[in-house]
């Protein structure tokens, strides 16, 4: 054994070899070590009431509906989120919010994912009015019946219709769950009427100033008598109603639930936000070591061709020929 121990020591070739066979066993066997990781699930809420069909909203130079732009900022926000992350896409109108699916892993799921924002459509809707105060509370039910937890990125232009007052207005101040919540404000300041359509998608008006005003005598304090707006079109441009980002509503809506708000007029500043959420929960995983041995397994076998004398004549002669 000494003469083995001896003739290693001797000999820096047989131990380069002896080390790189010991880092390919180590390899093979494929040891692992434990650690904890952050696990990030997300709805995605995308509103898809009709003001969300203003074209207030500019991509590549040209005008676009609210709802269009939503779509392209999603597919930037998917396009950055890492593998691992489990996301979900949400519709809301009237008073609810439906998910299409439990949150699914985005890698593996991602054509999918990007087919369900495709398909995204007002037609969709299930109800004419907007309660976006109302669909905090079923939003959070929804969650609670997820396998797992999932933060919310609400989009949304707040726009609430008919329009509230005291008595239609839900309270929030005992609203559990919407912590850390991110909702993000899609529309403009200048805002633009809102188009109305038919079932086949064509346009046949605006909606009236008449169309978001309460009905006569309805005091819509319930869920079961929420009143429904007036139907008609506007017949002339002064009798169009403009709808406008309400980033105030929407600022107040998330103050009260402990949420936050953003303008969506950027992806970067969307994820920036994101990065802020507390993880939906803590996984405990493990790191395989195979591809670190094999790696210093490479290594080690190719030192057996370098020497330190070596290594010091090449970088002298490479000295001296730049001098």
């Amino acid at each position: 054994m000494k003469l083995i121990i001896k003739k290693i020591k001797e000999d820096k070739n047989l131990l380069m070899l002896l080390l790189a066979v010991l880092s390919i066993a180590i390899a093979i066997a494929n040891p692992s070590i434990p650690f904890k990781r952050d696990i990030y699930n997300y709805i995605f809420v995308v509103d898809i009431s009709q003001s969300m069909n203003t074209e207030d909203m500019i991509h590549n130079d040209k005008n676009v509906s609210r709802l269009d732009y939503t779509k392209v900022t999603l597919r930037k926000v998917l396009e950055q989120l890492p593998c691992k992350t489990k996301v979900s896409i949400g519709m809301f109108a009237g008073v609810s919010v439906a998910a299409t699916y439990t949150p699914i892993e985005i890698c593996t799921n991602f054509s999918a994912i990007n087919t369900t924002i495709d398909h995204l459509d007002w037609r969709s809707t299930w109800s004419g009015n907007t309660r976006i105060r109302e669909s905090l509370v079923n939003l959070a039910r929804l969650i609670r019946s997820f396998p797992e937890s999932a933060q919310v990125i609400y989009f949304t232009d707040g726009e609430e219709a008919p329009r509230l007052h005291v008595f239609n207005s839900r309270d929030l101040t005992q609203f559990q769950g919407g912590n850390d919540w991110l909702f993000v404000g899609i529309g403009s300041d200048e805002g633009a009427p809102i188009p109305k359509y038919d079932s086949k998608n064509q346009l046949i008006g605006y909606w009236a100033n008449d169309s978001f005003a309460l009905q006569p005598g309805i005091a819509q304090i319930s869920q079961g008598n929420i009143g429904t707006r007036n139907d008609s079109v506007a017949i002339g441009e002064s009798d169009r109603y403009i709808s406008k980002l309400d980033e105030k509503y929407l600022v107040s809506i998330a103050k009260e639930i402990n949420g936050t708000y953003i303008k969506g007029d950027s992806s970067e500043k969307i994820l920036s936000e994101m990065k802020k959420q507390k993880a939906a929960w803590r996984d405990q995983s493990q790191l395989p070591l195979r591809n670190f041995f094999a790696f210093l397994a490479l290594i080690l076998f190719c030192l057996r061709f370098f020497s330190i004398k070596k290594i010091k004549k090449i970088l002298t002669n490479k000295l001296y020929a730049k001098i």
